[in-house]
């Protein structure tokens, strides 16, 4: 099979691996664009990922699906193998423990002997044959080295049982020394239940993820430094940097992570100088428990505003940790460029890696809800609550983006159900459930006064000023952004806004409209804007 019959094939692979019930299209893509086919022919298939949380993962999660999908579409048994190539990736990940025996290695029955163990596995190995050709970007040698190293882990697991089950024959007892107790082996830490596995990745967040990857894989040893995410409230962010601390405590517990949002990096520092006259350590220890950090994650950046002596303890936190190599990771509920600080601090928060997180679309909304609805069947395997795809559907698509309220709202109908005892529900009654639900999307009553005054807020004029004749710049340019947003909201005629902005003719409103939009499709700082005043819309 040449090179371009190999993607092809790999292409169908992939889209009857995703026709299947249950699969999550938005992981799978996310997981096999990671992935080059290198080798391919009757009963065997190989496969190599960038780095090895890639390979670890889609051994765990997907090889059983590719297994299924070549059965289905060739109808033969396939051995399939996943290997590492860091070429494919120029992110260079820190590398991790082997998994042992790959996805692809069948497990000897425990009724056969040890001897046929190992004839098995070796014939599996030594009958593969050769790949006829690779995908120009690896070089047959890599692929060779890569079966070589299959096969290795092939034969340690084939040893390692040939000597259990030789030691179970025997069955002798042993005796522990006293000078030697048997070590206890620890389970790896984890600071929350905010991981990389149970992210719902979508195109809203896909580049954010990606990036969060490879900073767990490699803290500090990226330009990503700091790594500092943003979104409005309830997409996401904590759980992305949390499910970093998470994947480094587990994989490399020998580096120490300190994670502390905004508001409580505050409140330690008052409570270090309430404290200074007992102790006259208490600053620092506050600053040494920070400073010796090998990762420092901190939280709702934007909550230091106007905390003058705070953020300039933690700039030069900050600063000392990114100049000794030590990572950083930073989030907010804006951009930097909108947070209320000091160029400085705006300009070193934008000096390594910025990337944002959108509102979730429809379909990765849905997938929330599933995973949502699945956590659930799990923790309560008594429940016959369901939801049917329609349900599903109208939820996502009236929903707000805060993936909190979306996981409450479902959580609100599942118990609705098993409270008035009914396996199903329908449409009108989730719609007169969660009418008051969401903080925003289009269950939200919005009012064209609820615009007007967070308009008002953001841009620190009066309500007078806004529908009134004055055309200074400020003002003129707040008026016509809350034009824009009373449009843009309630979609009601260009008339009726003009009325609630002192009377302002039709044609008036329409110019006010069409600049903002202009400027909304190629600036970044007006689309910031708009999310953040939307932000303060929804919590009136």
């Amino acid at each position: 099979m040449d090179g371009e019959q190999l993607i092809c094939e790999w292409g169908r692979i992939c889209s009857k691996v995703v026709s299947y019930d249950g699969v999550d299209t938005a992981q799978v893509n996310a997981f096999f664009s990671r992935l080059q086919p290198q080798a391919m022919s009757e009963g065997f298939l190989m496969l190599t990922a960038d780095n090895e949380f890639i390979r670890n993962w889609v051994e765990t999660h997907y090889v059983s699906l590719v297994k299924q999908a070549l059965s289905d579409l060739h109808g033969l048994e396939y051995t399939v193998f996943v290997e590492v190539d860091p070429s494919q990736s120029n992110a260079g990940g820190a590398q991790m423990p082997s998994m042992g025996v790959s996805a692809g290695t069948e497990t000897p029955k425990p009724e056969d002997s040890a001897n046929h163990a190992a004839a098995a596995l070796l014939a599996n190995s030594a009958e593969s044959p050769q790949p006829a050709t690779t995908t120009s970007n690896v070089a047959n040698s890599t692929v060779m080295s890569a079966l070589e190293a299959a096969r290795e882990r092939a034969m340690r697991s084939a040893s390692a049982q040939i000597s259990s089950e030789q030691s179970a024959s025997r069955a002798l007892p042993v005796v522990a020394e006293p000078s030697q107790p048997a070590p206890i082996i620890e389970k790896p830490r984890r600071s929350s239940a905010f991981t990389f596995e149970n992210y719902v990745i979508g195109d809203s967040n896909r580049v954010a993820y990606s990036m969060a990857v490879s900073v767990a894989e490699n803290p500090g040893g990226t330009r990503m430094n700091p790594l500092f995410i943003y979104g409005q409230s309830g997409l996401g962010k904590t759980h992305l940097i949390r499910a970093i601390e998470n994947y480094i405590e587990v994989n490399m517990p020998h580096l120490e992570c300190v994670y502390v949002d905004a508001a409580s990096f505050v409140n330690q520092y008052v409570d270090a100088g309430a404290e200074q006259d007992r102790n006259k350590q208490s600053y620092r220890n506050f600053q040494n428990k920070y400073e010796q950090a090998d990762v420092m994650l901190l939280d709702d950046v934007q909550q230091l505003q106007g905390k003058k002596q705070t953020l300039d303890l933690f700039f030069q936190i900050m600063n000392n940790r990114i100049e000794k190599g030590y990572q950083v990771i930073l989030s907010a509920d804006r951009a930097p460029s909108n947070i209320d600080m000091d160029q400085r601090y705006i300009s070193r928060f934008n000096s390594g890696g910025t990337f944002d997180i959108q509102p979730p679309e429809v379909e990765t909304k849905l997938s929330i809800i599933r995973n949502f609805i699945r956590d659930y069947e799990d923790m309560n395997p008594e429940s016959t609550a369901s939801l049917s795809d329609e349900v599903q559907n109208y939820i996502a698509e009236n929903s707000s983006s805060n993936i909190r309220e979306l996981k409450s709202a479902v959580t609100k109908v599942l118990a609705s159900i098993e409270a008035f005892e009914n396996d199903v529900i329908g449409i009108p009654d989730v719609r007169r459930l969660l009418e008051d639900h969401f903080s925003g999307g289009a269950m939200k009553k919005t009012t064209i006064e609820d615009i007007q005054k967070a308009c008002e807020e953001y841009y620190r004029v009066s309500h007078t000023d806004l529908v009134g004749p004055k055309r200074t710049r400020d003002i003129s340019y707040a008026r016509k952004m809350c034009m824009y947003l009373s449009r843009e909201m309630l979609d009601i005629p260009f008339a009726q806004v003009g009325v609630a902005f002192g009377n302002r003719d039709h044609a008036t409103v329409m110019y006010a409209v069409n600049d903002v939009e202009s400027r909304f499709s190629k600036e970044r700082i007006v689309q910031e804007e708009v999310e953040t005043i939307k932000k303060i819309i929804r919590n009136i």
